[in-house]
């Protein structure tokens, strides 16, 4: 079974969903319609169809096939926490860096679904918050984990392995995989990583100290990030863009390597030089 995952939002009457539909079922694949972001506005889907939740058919699948932007998909990630689906991406979003077909490509998802692709292995961030020794939350990030004040100052200490590494005020802080190298970490200034590849990077976020600047870090390490000078001030933890505390003076957040990883259908039609030089120019 292949799920079809799309936003409304951005496909418009579900009209490429539908196409795509069309084609796997007259090549004899079995297909779900799974929608992200429905619950935001029901009406946005079209009421002829059936739609399942992700949860109720991913482990009958072998492929999610996203039809959205890098959003969608951080979406869908999200969704299927813990297994191990792959996802083929289709870019209806504005850059796009992590969907690997446009909407005139997708004649190309045929060789996805009979499994021709190479699996792209991306590695995750496993996300804990700790208050007062005692942690609130895990979570799990495949672009970043992004400490912010809201609108105001706060005071950012980062450790790795019991040794600081960098102290600043500013606006927060983001640390990201290489897959998250190409989002919110490259506006705040940090560097791009081929997304393949593992380390964590350090970002600085408008730090007030002109040393302030990006570490990439080996995977394998463990961060300690201290988020201060909270006491009037508020900031808050978010993960691959879904705001999940808000955050008391010296919480710390705790950042390594997952056990998990995304899977991604890469089918070698662009090289990651070339994704990156045709959005970025």
């Amino acid at each position: 079974m292949i799920a079809l995952c799309p936003n409304p939002f951005r496909d418009h009457e579900l009209a490429l969903t539908r196409q795509l539909d069309a084609m796997l079922r007259a090549d004899g694949f079995e297909t779900c319609i799974c929608p992200v972001f429905s619950e935001d506005d029901p009406q946005a889907l079209p009421s002829e169809l059936h739609y399942w939740t992700l949860r109720e058919c991913a482990e009958r699948c072998s492929l999610a096939i996203v039809i959205g932007g890098d959003g969608t998909i951080l979406a869908v990630v999200r969704a299927l926490q813990g297994c191990n689906l792959p996802l083929l991406g289709i870019n209806l979003g504005t850059k796009g860096f992590m969907a690997v077909l446009e909407p005139e490509e997708i004649g190309y998802v045929l060789q996805a679904a009979r499994g021709e692709g190479r699996i792209s292995r991306r590695m995750m961030l496993d996300v804990a918050l700790r208050r007062d020794g005692e942690i609130l939350l895990h979570d799990h990030a495949l672009n970043d984990a992004v400490i912010h004040g809201y609108g105001d100052c706060i005071t950012i200490t980062a450790q790795c392995q019991g040794d600081t590494i960098i102290k600043f005020s500013g606006d927060g802080v983001i640390l990201a995989t290489p897959t998250g190298s190409t989002g919110y970490s490259m506006s705040a200034g940090g560097p791009i990583i081929e997304p393949d590849t593992s380390g964590i990077i350090l970002c600085p976020i408008c730090a007030h100290r002109m040393g302030a600047r990006p570490f990439v870090l080996d995977a394998e390490r463990t961060l300690v990030i201290k988020a201060e000078k909270l006491h009037t001030r508020r900031a808050y933890l978010s993960v691959d863009g879904v705001s999940v505390a808000d955050l008391a003076n010296g919480d710390e957040l705790i950042v390594t390597r997952s056990m998990h990883e995304t899977r991604m259908v890469d089918l070698g039609l662009r090289s990651f030089y070339e994704i990156a030089y045709e959005k970025l120019t």
